[in-house]
């Protein structure tokens, strides 16, 4: 796989309710040990660059504040029983758009807004683990309640200034910034702690700092628009496990729509748009004890894998050019196919090499 299809290590932005109370420490500010002030009278001789970097602050500022006041509103605080979360205001008739892992098993949700001043009851739309995403409905839907506005992902590019907007530890109405670091990142998240175990791609890595309760928030760009649902932080595996500062990921707003709008409609997901071999699996390992590739447990009848010829008991190694160690890889490699690609899969069978053509099927 390519360095856009990195295998990253993350974990989910959710809050556990037992978190407590958040101690923050506070740090001073620095001031230049060369820095010296001056006097009324005195001049600068580079006072016209001064004043042109001093306009160019404020107009970021004004552009930041702007974006704040505009979509702030429209993101809220979920609170999931044994978990806290954000969501996004998705329609005018009371939708909440979030991650699967936010609403976990729950059924009924307390959900305030932003500022924390108001508390309404929601309940379940439906969830599509597949993509770690969710719907949710507001019982009763709020005078004056905000609708986000939703932007273009073929429109959001490398560099591009974004703010993270949710509930982070807890506190509800907070914002960071940072940019659009990475596109087409594939990342995946365990079962562990309520996890979904998803496999996305094409999702957006941010420098914006998310942490446990951003998860179903919103990474915003400067036009007010939202470009993805902040998931995923990744961790550093030389650091215990701690979250590696500034590396981040979003459902892109693309697969947000996609999926939001098929449960509104239909109250699932009809079309997954994501592509699979229709078989049930498990990682082996090699005599060395490392992975080595997915045995078949069950493979589905009429699915795109039995129509190729494989069989229980077959195991998978590789995947067009890609190879396959682990069920989270096969996941992975499948993530940037899509359902009636053709793609050639190498199996062994009896200690055989073989391959199939495979025409893949959908999730």
């Amino acid at each position: 796989m390519d360095a856009s299809h990195s295998r990253s290590r993350v974990r989910r932005l959710l809050l556990p309710l037992t978190a407590g109370v958040c101690a923050i420490a506070l740090v001073g500010g620095c001031s230049d040990a060369d820095s010296t002030s001056r006097s009324a009278g005195e001049s600068s001789p580079s006072g016209t660059v001064q004043g042109s970097a001093s306009r160019v602050t404020n107009d970021l500022q004004d552009d930041y504040e702007a974006v704040i006041k505009d979509v702030l509103p429209s993101v809220v605080q979920i609170d999931a029983s044994n978990s806290l979360g954000s969501g996004i205001v998705y329609d005018d008739k009371g939708h909440i758009v979030t991650n699967a892992h936010v609403v976990g098993s729950e059924k009924t949700f307390k959900v305030s807004v932003a500022t924390g001043e108001k508390v309404f009851s929601a309940s379940l739309v439906s969830s599509y683990p597949e993509q770690d995403l969710a719907v949710i409905k507001l019982d009763k839907v709020p005078d004056g309640l905000k609708a986000a506005k939703f932007g273009d992902s073929t429109k959001v590019e490398v560099g591009q200034i974004v703010m993270a907007m949710g509930s982070p530890l807890g506190l509800s109405s907070s914002v960071t910034q940072g940019i659009v670091s990475g596109l087409g990142r594939t990342v995946s998240e365990g079962r562990t702690g309520g996890g979904t175990g998803a496999t996305i791609a094409d999702m957006v890595q941010t420098s914006a700092a998310i942490n446990p309760g951003n998860s179903g928030g919103a990474l915003v760009n400067l036009n007010s628009e939202v470009i993805g649902i902040p998931t995923l932080a990744a961790t550093d595996p030389q650091m215990g496990g701690s979250a590696a500062p500034g590396i981040g990921f979003a459902i892109p707003v693309s697969m947000v729509k996609t999926v939001a709008d098929q449960i509104i409609k239909s109250g699932k997901v009809t079309d997954s748009g994501r592509a699979a071999l229709n078989i049930t699996g498990r990682t082996v390992v090699d005599s060395s004890y490392q992975p080595a590739g997915v045995a078949l447990v069950s493979v589905t009848k009429g699915g795109a894998a039995e129509k190729a010829g494989l069989r229980a008991g077959d195991i998978i190694t590789k995947v067009g050019g890609s190879a396959v160690t682990t069920i989270t890889s096969l996941s992975e490699v499948l993530a940037g196919d899509k359902p009636g690609q053709k793609v050639t899969v190498t199996y062994t069978r009896s200690d055989a090499e073989k391959t199939a053509e495979v025409t893949l099927g959908e999730i």
